[in-house]
């Protein structure tokens, strides 16, 4: 970045920082003020944590979404959980209140005879019908519609196979039976076998079930979609075989199964890192209509090669026209490539081809198929920067370039294939705002200058309607409150507001407001950005201990640019203890082009650790009042494993940690993660990257918190930390929490974060838990689903 753009950026974070409060004062007094009670900092702590967050802050998040016709808006204004569902109508501006969530709940309740929380109603797919006017969401497996008498009846079921399974005009369903595929012609019910040989290991149509679903069934056979893509005209599937021979199997335990007094285990396949060998997927066409019509099926295979599957999930299934369209993936990400098959032959042409050097992250590079451009739009890092390419089918490995320059493409929004332009996402490209604010561009194919159509130097959230001709903007920056708009997509024009968001109820709690910083990294001279937060009601005149909120890596950032984020971030929830909590974005994180993030590149066990240092050092250097012999470090998954490598291996410098659901050996972990940083190497360079090969370094104070079912990270990964540990003669602190899975925030996990820093951060002593209520008697324990036959 040149020296000048850094400058201006500098001095427009100074210029934000000059607005927060209770941040001015760096000189420390002799007198402080006295500490507030923990037991009051603990409950603020609780107070300042979603969900209840929320209710302090009004309008910051609309659940905004454009109707599936395209016709209209829904949105949602007011306070959690009393909030109105608004319809809006695109075309004449017209305004109706649907239903309010408090009312909605009550009917939901009634419908279902349970208690529903109005302050969560997470509503899947809502829409609205402007002919009948009524409501449609999913919630609870089901689907209901809300009429305009204001009664709630439960919606028709779809598919009853299984998503993809019914041909699209409903002649034709493919069913799933003794690891073989089936067609059913719908109006006669005569079957036909699409394939005779399928096994266990080697199923027709059948993904790996995920833990989740061997739990939830109780079984490890558990039911699953059937995995097919029709053809457009209704004839043929795209279907694919796994292949789990010679795979090495993951186990679990669960050891409180609800309803059952016994353990129950399973064993489950769940690609790994590293691993020799991973489960394979290979991919055919099947004739449907042909099957049934002759009464025998003709599997074509595809002249793809078999693919590695990095995550329990199906692989790329689709369709351009009368011709199969799949991605397929190389191990370790060395390359993607797009493949045009013909269903009758199974031949197939390469198309796109992405494969620059050493891996394709695909977290910042990604293949769209455009067949309204004629080929396939490529986000690619070529240049260094992740720009977009028109990849057209002659020239695989080249593309005309539709963007340049050193800031990212993050998405592509929508495409108008008869004017020949785009709506696309991206970061950095402007030098008046946080190189990490999204925008949205107009962009066309005649290679005239990108039209910028959020010009306010803010983070700009948006939603593009299906016919590309509006889009929703809600826009914000860590100390400008969210404003929610309609604009119109031609030229960035606002339509109409919908809401500003207010906090002024959390502010009168005594809340600070969090400040953004800005540094340098541990070589002097690149610039990182930061967020700081504050205990309520804080006194620059105390010292206050610091605390790392971490998540490194190369797929993501961890500060937020939002508003709504940054107060609702659970660092802002941790710091009320009476401790200064940070989050900083270092080298070999995202969005900020190849070179900064390439120091991740089989280095994730140190890259970014001086970084964060440097930053801490920089914010103390700053503001006095902050402690930097006193550092705590706290993260969970990826910033688990971070929050433990940071204590193992800078412990002169981080003194205290917590680290939850870490992937602490990254070949213990899925391998579709670990890989995109360090492609398939050798097994030293995985050794290097482990925390086990450096648990003998600590010194400090180590907490592993994880889920004994976690179906994302296995909490065998803790497990064999501590293993490690104990093995080196070093101290630990395990909470394995029953029944959870990777999420583990819960009262309990905070509760238990909060203690271990405030006993020996802070050296101080956590309050009392309170006296239970006396519980009931428990209920005789039951078999579990599936117990008797384990």
């Amino acid at each position: 970045m040149h020296n000048r753009q850094f400058a201006a950026r500098l001095l427009a974070g100074t210029l934000l920082a000059i607005t927060v409060t209770a941040n001015a004062d760096p000189t420390p007094n002799p007198t402080p003020s006295p500490a507030p009670a923990v037991t009051e900092r603990y409950a603020r702590a609780d107070r300042y944590l979603r969900p209840q967050i929320d209710k302090l802050i009004v309008n910051a998040n609309l659940d905004a979404g454009f109707t599936q016709d395209g016709s209209g808006i829904l949105y949602r204004l007011g306070n959690q959980g009393k909030r109105d569902i608004i319809y809006r109508n695109l075309a004449t501006g017209e305004v109706r209140s649907v239903v309010n969530e408090a009312k909605l709940a009550q009917l939901l309740a009634a419908a279902t005879g349970k208690e529903v929380d109005s302050a969560a109603l997470w509503l899947q797919g809502l829409d609205y019908n402007t002919k009948d006017s009524t409501l449609s969401f999913g919630l609870a497996d089901k689907r209901w519609t809300l009429t305009t008498a204001q009664t709630l009846v439960e919606a028709a079921k779809g598919d009853p196979e299984g998503e993809g399974a019914v041909s699209p005009d409903g002649r034709f369903e493919v069913i799933a039976r003794d690891f073989n595929l089936f067609a059913r012609d719908r109006k006669s019910g005569r079957e036909t076998a699409l394939t005779t040989d399928g096994t266990r290991e080697q199923p027709y149509g059948r993904s790996i079930p995920q833990l989740a679903d061997i739990l939830k069934a109780g079984t490890e056979e558990p039911d699953m979609p059937v995995s097919v893509s029709w053809s457009p005209d209704s004839r043929q599937i795209l279907t694919w075989r796994l292949d789990t021979r010679g795979v090495e199997k993951l186990s679990i335990t669960q050891e409180n199964p609800p309803g059952s007094f016994y353990p129950r285990s399973f064993k489950y396949v769940y690609p790994l890192a590293g691993a020799a060998k991973l489960p394979q997927a290979t991919r055919l066409a099947i004739d449907v209509e042909a099957a049934i019509r002759d009464g025998k099926a003709k599997p074509v295979p595809l002249d793809i090669p078999s693919e590695s599957i990095l995550y329990p999930s199906p692989p790329d299934l689709g369709w351009s026209g009368n011709k199969a369209r799949v991605q397929w993936t190389e191990r370790g990400y060395g390359q993607l490539v797009v493949y045009e098959a013909d269903p009758k032959t199974g031949k197939a042409v390469v198309t796109a081809r992405e494969a620059v050097k050493p891996l394709v992250t695909v977290t910042s590079s990604f293949l769209r198929s455009a067949p309204e451009l004629g080929g396939e739009l490529s986000v690619s890092e070529r240049t260094g920067w992740a720009q977009l390419y028109l990849v057209r089918p002659q020239d695989p490995d080249g593309g005309i370039a539709i963007t340049r320059g050193e800031w990212e493409v993050l998405g592509v929004d929508h495409i108008d294939g008869a004017q020949k332009t785009m709506l696309i996402t991206g970061v950095g490209r402007e030098h008046d705002r946080n190189p990490y604010y999204q925008s949205l561009y107009r962009i066309a194919m005649d290679g005239t200058p990108a039209k910028l159509l959020t010009p306010e130097p803010l983070d700009h959230q948006v939603q593009v309607s299906p016919d590309g001709k509006w889009f929703l903007d809600a826009m914000s920056s860590p100390t400008v409150p969210t404003r929610t708009v309609l604009r119109d997509a031609t030229d960035g024009r606002i339509v109409a507001e919908l809401a500003r968001a207010d906090a002024s109820a959390l502010f009168a709690t005594g809340y600070t407001a969090p400040e953004p910083f800005q540094g340098v990294a541990a070589d002097g001279k690149t610039p990182l950005y930061g967020m700081i937060w504050r205990p309520a009601n804080f006194d620059p005149k105390r010292s206050y201990p610091i605390i790392d909120a971490v998540y490194t890596g190369p797929t993501t950032t961890n500060v937020p640019t939002d508003w709504r984020g940054t107060l609702t971030a659970g660092a802002g929830s941790v710091a009320q203890i009476g401790a200064i909590v940070v989050s900083i974005d270092g080298t070999g994180t995202s969005r900020r082009g190849q070179a900064f993030r390439l120091p991740a590149y089989q280095n994730l066990g140190e890259v970014g650790l001086d970084d964060h240092i440097a930053m801490i050092r920089q914010i103390a250097a700053k503001y006095p009042y902050v402690d930097a012999t006193r550092v705590g470090v706290y993260g969970g998954s990826a910033g688990g494993y971070d929050a433990a490598r940071f204590v193992l291996r800078r412990p002169n410098f981080f003194k205290v940690a917590v680290a939850s659901s870490g992937n602490h050996d990254l070949r213990l972990d899925k391998a579709w993660w670990p890989e995109v940083s360090m492609g398939n190497p050798d097994p030293a360079v995985w050794e290097r990257n482990s925390n086990m090969s450096v648990a003998k370094n600590l010194t400090g104070k180590l907490l592993l918190i994880h889920g004994d079912i976690d179906d994302n990270v296995p909490v065998t990964e803790s497990l064999r930390l501590a293993n490690a540990l104990i093995t080196e003669g070093r101290d630990v602190d395990l909470v394995i929490l029953p029944n959870t899975t990777h999420r583990v925030a819960q009262p309990f996990f905070w509760r238990k974060l909060r203690d271990y820093f405030t006993r020996n951060l802070l050296d101080e002593k956590p309050p009392v838990l309170p006296l239970p209520e006396p519980a009931p008697a428990p209920a005789p324990a039951t078999p579990a689903i599936g117990a008797a036959t384990k």
